[in-house]
């Protein structure tokens, strides 16, 4: 049971390991039986942190570290529009409203949807090296069939979970969506789950032009469900790192050790959106009209 076993320490001078991943030799009546080393996965846990912070956070650290990191983030602290690296506010947003309420807009470093996230958002970032997960071939395809299968096991047991053109749905609505980047040796995948939504807040979003076959048109909150009507919040959380843990040895790094980690220069392209670039997505709708 990994809850009796938080932690071990070889030495009294090494890092502290989580129980997870066949990491050690094990010695049986005068012979030794060796088990293969799980690569390391260093696990982050974060509550409530800013999600430009966060998306800062993970660029810096899929460029600049040659770790594998995994990044809970427990919510965020305001409401906040998250769009692609090639996403238009003029396409994707209601922009006039964005503007009236000053909803924050970041463009992220990777690809994929627009979303608003707020402090009922769970959010999970998996950055790995290549060569630690060798059955995944670094293309986005490959990359999402490994995550399915992983947040399957997170999921197991719960009726109408599945991978369904790259969202998590419970039947036919979806709770989690995905962005993914690939740089040579090294990919990030990370997803925004829907624990719980504010109903007014999808009013910021328009239908964006590509959609899923199997949304069939509908509107947001048709299209969109609640994770807090299947699982427990902190199930989820726990049930996550339980499952990374079946691939990786796991070992827990505080937010103020980042920087041992990752050191030197880095492309920083998550940027947050100034109030000009949105009132000339606002008057460039306004003309299209």
């Amino acid at each position: 049971n990994q809850s009796k076993f938080p932690a071990l320490s070889v030495f009294r001078s090494s890092p502290r390991f989580l129980l997870s991943g066949p990491c050690f030799d094990l010695y049986s009546k005068g012979f030794k039986m060796s088990i293969s080393r799980a690569p390391l996965m260093n696990l982050v846990r974060l509550k409530g942190t800013p999600i430009l912070e966060q998306l800062h956070l993970e660029e810096r650290l899929l460029r600049a570290s040659t770790d594998n990191w995994c990044i809970v983030n427990d919510g965020t602290n305001v409401p906040t529009i998250v769009m692609g690296m090639s996403g238009k506010p003029s396409q994707l947003l209601e922009v006039g409203p964005v503007i009236k309420d000053r909803i924050p807009v970041i463009k992220r470093f990777t690809g994929g949807g627009t979303v608003i996230v707020d402090k009922s958002t769970l959010f999970v970032s998996l950055i790995c090296n290549k060569d630690d997960v060798p059955s995944v071939q670094p293309y986005p395809r490959s990359v999402m069939a490994w995550s399915g299968s992983l947040y399957g096991e997170v999921f197991e047991g719960v009726d109408g979970f599945q991978l369904r053109e790259n969202d998590y749905v419970f039947g036919d609505r979806k709770f989690g969506g995905n962005a993914q980047s690939i740089i040579r040796n090294r990919w990030i995948h990370h997803t925004s789950f829907l624990w719980d939504y504010n109903v007014r807040n999808m009013a910021y979003l328009k239908l964006p032009s590509k959609v899923p076959q199997y949304r069939l048109e509908r509107d947001h909150t048709e299209f969109v469900c609640r994770m807090k009507d299947y699982i427990e919040r902190s199930d989820f959380v726990e049930k996550t790192v339980k499952a990374v843990g079946k691939q990786f040895a796991m070992k827990e790094v505080n937010i103020e050790d980042i920087d041992s980690y990752a050191k030197g220069e880095h492309v920083k392209s998550t940027r947050l959106l100034t109030m000009e670039e949105l009132q000339e997505a606002m008057a460039s709708t306004s003309q299209s009209a």
